[in-house]
């Protein structure tokens, strides 16, 4: 049963959508948005897509011209999309690459579900404040992300 206290869009292109596990990923999506003790009635969305749309936001909103496996769209605590209910803050929008995760998955000899997982957390906690830019920073994060993908295991 879906949580009131977030709200999860996502979307799925439809040549991929037999081959995701939507309510599973928007299930993750609200335990993490709860681990990290966003405000009730915070908004996200997620869309999984083609490695064509993600170079396409990569180059023009990164001003990098290839494909990534995962991009965050952080948004400010004042922004609101024009479909968000008044209650709703909007923290952004995660977009994933589906060739690019199966391509790894399948390199790292795990379930595609596993890296859709942990490309949804990655992404999340880069909309949440978390960065990799430092080494610091970036064991900080993967220890996050290890510790939210078992809690979701479990």
């Amino acid at each position: 049963m879906p949580s009131p206290r977030y709200a999860v869009a996502l979307h799925v292109e439809p040549r991929y959508a037999a081959r995701v596990r939507s309510r599973t990923l928007a299930a993750l999506a609200r335990r993490v948005l709860a681990a990290e003790g966003a405000e009730t009635g915070s908004a996200l969305s997620i869309v999984v897509t083609d490695d064509a749309t993600v170079r396409d936001l990569n180059k023009r909103f990164l001003g990098i011209d290839e494909p990534t496996d995962v991009l965050s769209f952080g948004l400010s605590a004042k922004t609101r999309f024009v479909t968000s209910s008044a209650a709703e803050r909007q923290l952004g929008e995660v977009v994933i690459s589906f060739p690019t995760a199966q391509l790894q998955a399948r390199q790292a000899g795990h379930p595609l579900d596993d890296e859709l997982a942990h490309l949804l957390v990655h992404g999340m906690l880069h909309i949440l404040g978390y960065d990799h830019q430092r080494p610091a920073q970036a064991r900080l994060m993967r220890a996050r992300e290890d510790e939210l993908l078992r809690r979701s295991a479990h």
